[in-house]
């Protein structure tokens, strides 16, 4: 596993506190891996989720952050979303 992944998995995991209840969701990271976050917090996983957002690991990192905020990134198209966009929303909020 990419240092980088499980960088992002442990600010994910503090960021959400115990998880995000709105569904399965999976961020791929460019060239790292794929991130898996549903109820029970983030871990590394590349399964079958509701919402699949995919940026370049800079662009996520960002958002992890606060300097990029993610409907800006999306409109920007630094970030694409494929699937329940509602659900990707939820998890933008989430991540603020």
């Amino acid at each position: 596993m990419s240092d980088v992944i499980n960088a992002a998995v442990a600010a994910l995991n503090e960021k959400m506190d115990g998880g995000f209840d709105g569904g399965t969701a999976k961020f791929v990271l460019n060239g790292e891996g794929a991130i898996m976050v549903d109820s029970n917090g983030a871990r590394p996983g590349d399964e079958e989720a509701d919402v699949t957002l995919t940026a370049d690991t800079d662009v996520f990192q960002k958002m992890l952050s606060g300097e990029t905020n993610p409907t800006t990134a999306f409109m920007t198209g630094k970030l694409s979303v494929d699937g329940n966009m509602g659900l990707a929303m939820q998890l933008g909020a989430a991540l603020a």
